[in-house]
């Protein structure tokens, strides 16, 4: 009989036409087993059955609106008692702004699994966000891909199961404009768009804070280095704390007007600054991995 302590589940949880399929794909070709709609009220059996033949490994389940209302709703409780018996579990909660899905669905003209000749797509899509709450507020892990290409997507899910530091809080540092949105999944969003803006000196507009020209630009603004001082310093006296509450992941999103230049250059900073001390330091541009 295979020892509960040696067998990972991964639920895969989210609106429909939020990524949930890649997810399990992904997770897939790092070597779990992957089981797609699967009742809920079927997994102890599930794992007893694993259990029984003495296998050991990991499993990924995906659970949606497809499953019975009744199923969703014991949800909660199915997985309390397989924690209780030393399965480790986590919880991967994709979704996008509605917005975002009903144009998915227009544009790729599939019909919504909750959509019917009385209930269009927007109705639908609301729908399944209360039938999921159950799951949701229990997630380990949410991630919004409103804004998330294929491949970030991808890259994403394998940092979070796979991580390049087991053991270690993943630390992500997040550009991005606020005129495309907040990212929903931050743990902090901070705004610098009161610092001195590069995008109104003509000849350095078209760099990214990547580049030279607009590095010089900020380095040389007081207010700059009195802000990147200041995030700093939140930051160092509050991570410790994030870190003992045993996270798995924690983003600091970085906020300015288009995403290009002030949030790229201080998240940028942030990041190698707090590479000195923690392993797991992440970086990302959402508006320049898009563009």
């Amino acid at each position: 009989m295979a020892d509960p302590k040696s067998m990972r589940l991964v639920v895969v949880s989210g609106r429909s036409g939020s990524g949930k399929t890649t997810a399990l794909h992904v997770l897939e070709d790092m070597g779990f087993t992957c089981i797609d709609n699967l009742p809920a009220v079927l997994l102890p059996a599930l794992f007893d059955q694993i259990k029984e033949t003495g296998c050991s490994g990991k499993i990924a389940i995906g659970i949606d609106a497809r499953n019975s209302l009744g199923g969703l709703k014991e949800f909660p409780q199915i997985l309390a008692k397989l924690n209780e018996s030393g399965i480790q579990s986590e919880i991967l909660f994709l979704d996008s702004r509605t917005p975002v899905l009903i144009r998915r669905y227009s544009e790729t003209r599939r019909k919504h699994p909750l959509s019917s000749d009385k209930i269009d797509l927007k109705q639908a899509v609301e729908m399944e966000k209360n039938l999921l709450e159950p799951i949701s507020i229990m997630a380990t892990r949410r991630i919004d891909t409103s804004n998330m290409t294929l491949h970030q997507l991808r890259d994403l899910i394998k940092k979070h199961i796979t991580p390049d530091s087991p053991g270690d809080t993943a630390i992500q540092f997040l550009s991005f404009g606020f005129k495309h949105g907040v990212p929903v999944d931050a743990d902090f969003v901070f705004d610098v768009r009161c610092l001195p803006n590069p995008y109104w000196v003509t000849k350095i507009r078209h760099f990214t804070g990547l580049e030279q020209p607009v590095i010089d630009f900020l380095e040389s603004q007081i207010d700059v280095a009195a802000m990147l001082a200041d995030l700093i310093g939140f930051i160092t006296r509050w991570l410790p704390r994030f870190i003992a509450s045993n996270r798995s992941y924690l983003t600091i999103a970085i906020g300015c007007t288009g995403g290009q230049h002030r949030s790229v250059y201080i998240s940028r900073r942030l990041a190698d600054h707090f590479r000195q001390e923690y392993p797991n330091v992440q970086l990302q541009h959402r508006e320049l991995d898009l563009s």
